[in-house]
Parts: C-alpha cells; structure tokens; sequence
C-alpha cells in the first residue's frame, strides 16, 4: 500500500468514528413490513438475498435494510454506535469475527438465548451474545486453463514447491487478500502465523515470486478466471462457489484448511432488538442453515467427495483467544513481516 492511500485510509477511519461519514459499498430492501430493521453486513447482498427474501416472506411484519460494508469500515462504525456516536443496527454479521469478539468483550452486544443458539456447537457461540451462522472454508483458487493434473497445489507445502520450482510461471501471478484492506485477510494471515511449519516460508515464497495482496473476493476471483493471476490463497470458498465461473477451480488444503463461521451479533443499542432475535433464530434453524448451504455459505465439510480428513479441519472459534488478534504489538509484529514480503510501506 503506498502512502498516499493509506493516509486516505486514516482520514476515512477517522471520519467513521467521528459519525460524519457513510462507508457502505452497497445497500437494499428487502421485504415490506413496516416495522424495518437494519442489518450491516460484509457478505456480498447478490449472495444472501435469497437468504434474508425467506425470513422476510415468513415474517410480513418486519422488512430487513440490508448493509453490505467492508470489514474494516464496519467494525470502526460498530464502535463509534456502541459509544453512542454514530446509528447503530439492529444486527450486525461479520466475517471478520475477532472484530466481532472485540465487541462483545467492549460490552457493545444484547444477550440472547434460545434452543436454537444454544445448540450450536461451543466454537459457533460465545457468551449468549455472539453466535456462527456459517461454516465456510478458506481455498486455494486456481485457473484450470493454466494449471491441471499433478501441477495444482492440494497443500501448502505443493505451493511452496511450485513457487521454489516454477518461479517464472508464477511471477506476479499469485494472490490474496491485502491484511491492511481486508480485516477477513488479517484474521486468515494471524490464523497462519500460529501455524509454524509453512508460514514463514509461504512468505518468503510470495516475496520471491512477486505475489500480489489486493482487497477483495470478486477483485480476486475475477483476475484468476481471467488468467492474470494463475493461483489465489486462502480465497473464502463460499465466494468462490458464488461466482459460478468454470475457469477456475479450487481446493481444500490437505495440510489443514480453515473454516470460518460469520458472526451475528445484535448491538445493545439496537432499535428492535427482538426482530433481530427473531432473524437470529431463523438464520441458525434447519431450515435457515439449508437456505445458507443453498447459497454455498454453509459448507458441507463431511461430504466424501471433498476428502478433507478432520484432522486437516481449523475451526477459528469464536472465544477470547481471538482478542490477541488485536493485540496492538501482535498486529505489528504481523504487518512487519507482511509487509516485508509484499514489499508495502507502511501497515496500518
């Protein structure tokens, strides 16, 4: 990232906390009840609408505003209402769940419980106020046009031996998401950093063959069906299986994949607080979690045919140990070496 725009990046943190500014990227109705209530959200709206239609259909009374914001934007605005400073939803959902964790523990959430949060799993729920809708793995994409057979990397110590192997065929054509830009690409790099055995050396490898660190899901989708980067890692496979493009495909690493469940939070200073209890519980009941399965942002996992043994399986669970995540030395340690290896400026 160079300077310039991350000086830009403070000015719009700032203005968020401050409550004068409006950093979403998109914004929908969904249903005609008349009493609405608002959910921010980092999902993609072309991809949960069908999700959000079902609950509106089954509860005339309500209708949902529906948010789509960047994680970053999402979580300064989140802080700002839970000061009192800025609107605040009614529910928030978050793939960067140790944004998530950071509030509950900042005491920004209402407290909820009901048979249906409470038979989700441990790692799926935290202190009644925090629950995982979702079960998504983060992939390896790859372009089919360019890499096949025995050349497509099923683990990352394949990857490592592709880059030390093929460097011209990879230079510059590597990439994931940027740690800085992307608070979902932060928590995907710290959940590799405390796996010791290939971390280090992923780096170094994408310093060496020129990999590219960019924002965002569709961006990095896109540019590898079109073949201007042959290989993304750890792309979250439920956008990838959204974007239905028959270029690419993609794996579940062997060595270990992570698995991600979005967070659902409903904030103490919520308007409705009860309606948003109800799209809660609709969104973890059976017919809620086929609905998510339909749209790929719940991951069948034990079907044979992905192979992934469960010994392989990395749950990020939703728990205080997400707070070290945010621990200031802990992110710049982080930024320190990712940056090195991406060759940026500055972290932010």
């Amino acid at each position: 990232m160079t300077r310039p725009i991350f000086i830009c990046a403070i000015v719009l943190c700032l203005s968020l906390i401050a409550g004068s500014g409006h950093a979403q990227e998109a914004t929908t109705r969904i249903g005609d009840g008349p009493t609405r209530i608002l959910l921010r959200s980092t999902t993609d709206i072309a991809i949960i609408r069908p999700v959000i239609r079902a609950f509106a259909d089954q509860n005339p009374d309500l209708s949902v505003a529906y948010e789509q914001w960047g994680s970053n934007a999402l979580f300064a605005q989140s802080r700002a209402a839970c000061r009192g400073e800025a609107l605040p939803a009614d529910a928030i959902l978050s793939s960067a769940v140790q944004h998530m964790v950071w509030l509950v523990n900042a005491a920004c959430a209402h407290p909820y419980q009901s048979t249906g949060t409470a038979a989700l799993p441990g790692a799926r729920r935290w202190r009644n106020e925090l629950w995982g809708i979702t079960t998504e793995p983060a992939v390896i994409v790859y372009n089919k046009q360019a890499i096949a057979g025995a050349d497509v990397p099923r683990s990352r110590f394949a990857l490592l031996d592709a880059m030390r192997t093929r460097p011209e065929t990879l230079q510059g054509r590597i990439a994931t998401y940027d740690i800085g830009a992307s608070g979902l690409g932060y928590l995907f790099a710290y959940a590799d950093s405390l796996e010791a055995t290939s971390f280090g050396a992923l780096l170094e490898g994408f310093s060496r063959v020129g990999a590219v660190a960019t924002c965002c899901s569709a961006e990095i989708i896109q540019s590898v069906a079109e073949g201007r980067h042959l290989i993304a890692y750890n792309v979250l496979g439920s956008y990838v299986l959204s974007a239905q493009r028959p270029e690419i495909g993609f794996i579940l690493p062997e060595d270990y994949t992570l698995l991600l469940s979005r967070a659902f939070m409903i904030p103490k200073q919520a308007a409705h607080p009860q309606a948003a209890e109800r799209l809660l519980d609709f969104l973890v009941s059976p017919e809620g979690q086929d609905r998510l399965a339909a749209v790929g942002l719940v991951s069948q996992i034990d079907d044979a045919e992905n192979g992934l043994a469960p010994s392989a399986r990395r749950f990020i669970p939703l728990s205080p140990a997400l707070l070290v995540a945010m621990d200031r030395n802990r992110r710049a340690a982080l930024f320190t070496i990712w940056d090195d290896a991406f060759d940026r400026e500055i972290g932010p």
